[in-house]
């Protein structure tokens, strides 16, 4: 089955008071979004790459990748004023046969094998997001008050969340609300089950300026 991925790149980086957006920000001589790019490419290089910007960040990307001979093929999306529009712009540029995987522009760490089985369970079940086991201890505050959350039945969502192209397609289609943060609480507000696979813990969001330092410590290894 035909393989895509939507990268969502529309962050403006205002948490990490930057001048330019977070994922053209430079880790390791190279803007995060490139890293981004060649995880998929080397996870698979036949897989379609579509990466889904706001209007007004095209022309700069497009210059990014003369500047650092950035190759690697992909197809460009018109992003939204939401990450949910972006999404859903983006979904009438695939096919709905294929599977469908959505990623964070700036999650530059996920591992080959998080983007395999991610698929591989998306074939199998429908559909498949990464997630990983919290390490600390956490506490629920309600009312005023708190109180110690049980830890072990939290989980640390992450991307690529990876769909039957045509699961996919209906939910965006079937709902209107752009608050949902996500691609699966699209998927389950459709009357989907959401599958839960094993994520990699490097494969974090790239937020703030620290999320930089500690990205560029683990890309000395990873």
């Amino acid at each position: 089955m035909k393989k895509t991925v939507i990268i969502v790149a529309g962050g403006a980086g205002r948490r990490m008071n930057a001048a330019i957006p977070k994922q053209f920000l430079l880790l390791k001589n190279e803007p995060v979004l490139n890293h981004t790019i060649r995880r998929f490419f080397l996870y698979d290089n036949n897989i379609d790459i579509l990466v889904a910007l706001p209007g007004e960040h095209i022309s700069y990307w497009r210059s990014l990748c003369r500047r650092h001979n950035f190759n690697i093929p992909h197809r460009i999306s018109l992003g939204g004023n939401e990450r949910f529009y972006s999404v859903k712009n983006a979904l009438r540029e695939v096919d709905r046969n294929s599977l469908i995987g959505v990623h964070d522009g700036v999650r530059p760490m996920v591992s080959s094998s998080t983007i395999q089985v991610c698929y591989d369970t998306a074939v199998a079940l429908g559909n498949a997001i990464p997630v990983t086991g919290l390490v600390e201890s956490v506490r629920q505050v309600d009312n005023g008050g708190n109180s110690p959350a049980d830890r072990t039945k939290l989980k640390i969502v992450q991307t690529p969340q990876v769909f039957k192209g045509s699961l996919l397609i209906d939910a965006y289609n079937s709902q209107s609300s752009s608050d949902f943060t996500d691609d699966a609480s699209v998927v389950e507000a459709a009357g989907h089950s959401i599958h839960l696979v094993e994520g990699n813990r490097e494969n974090i969001k790239i937020t703030t300026s620290l999320d930089i330092v500690i990205a560029s410590a683990i890309m000395e290894n990873f």
